[in-house]
């Protein structure tokens, strides 16, 4: 007993060394130069940002074009058994099934990330904070806290966030079965993300975000987009229900 106890300590010992050197090998991220910096050294995301859903082929006089975007079907993981259904679920011509948005609900995270909508970046040491156009919604992620103990599961969920070198990593729970994309794949109320963000020069972030759902799919899965920073834009008051034009799926024509 007492040999195989030392033989299992030692390969543990020799596995744990192991690992260490592998990490020790890996090249660390390159520091990206001239980007904006907190006092702190932390990399400074504050300002108006074009997500994922815009062309970034910024234009004169600071525009940007968007478009709908929806994550890669063909990045995403195996479905669990009998998931398929329950992500691709058909339409039943109620605007609350087939399209929430229709009737001005939440679009929920993270399709509100993926909106064809401009969003702003507040950032102090503590917190980041994302401001939605569409919607008006909004995010206020602590850095380096917990999630708190109960979670109620909402539209946005809760998010914390945590610094790894000079990416901004955010992990967010607690989010009800809601659509995941503008494509009508609907996400289970055990979704987990992880947002991984950085610089990759001044101008222009990485965004890439994983999806944890273990009732839908059967590993986590990711996809990378890109933002890009308009020095000369503001939001704009954006009120779903005055604008509707197809409250409760009634479409009229615009004045």
């Amino acid at each position: 007993m007492t040999q195989k106890l030392f033989a299992n300590v030692w390969a543990f010992a020799a596995a744990v060394l192991a690992a260490v050197a592998t990490a020790a090998a890996q090249p660390a991220p390159a520091r990206v130069a001239g980007i904006p910096r907190m006092p702190d050294g932390k990399p400074n995301f504050t300002g108006v940002w074009a997500g994922p859903a815009f062309t970034h082929l910024v234009g004169p006089d600071d525009t940007d074009t968007p478009r709908v975007t929806n994550f890669d079907r063909s990045k995403m993981a195996p479905f669990v058994p009998g998931a398929e259904k329950r992500f691709l679920q058909p339409p039943t011509g109620d605007p609350r099934h087939d399209d929430p948005t229709e009737l001005c609900l939440p679009d929920g995270h993270p399709r509100e990330a993926l909106a064809p909508y401009a969003q702003q970046v507040v950032q102090t040491p503590d917190t980041v904070v994302f401001l939605y156009e569409y919607m008006h919604f909004f995010r206020v992620v602590p850095i380096g806290k917990p999630h708190p103990k109960d979670v109620e599961l909402t539209f946005m969920g809760n998010s914390v966030a945590q610094w790894e070198g000079d990416t901004l990593v955010i992990d967010t729970i607690g989010l009800r079965e809601w659509t995941l994309s503008a494509s009508n794949g609907w996400h289970s109320d055990a979704l987990h993300t992880i947002e991984r963000i950085r610089h990759t020069d001044a101008a222009t972030l990485s965004y890439e975000i994983t999806v944890d759902d273990p009732k839908i799919f059967t590993r986590t899965w990711s996809q990378e987009f890109q933002m890009k920073l308009h020095p000369t834009w503001s939001l704009l008051e954006q009120i779903c229900e005055e604008n509707n034009r197809c409250q409760g799926g009634n479409c009229t024509p615009s004045k």
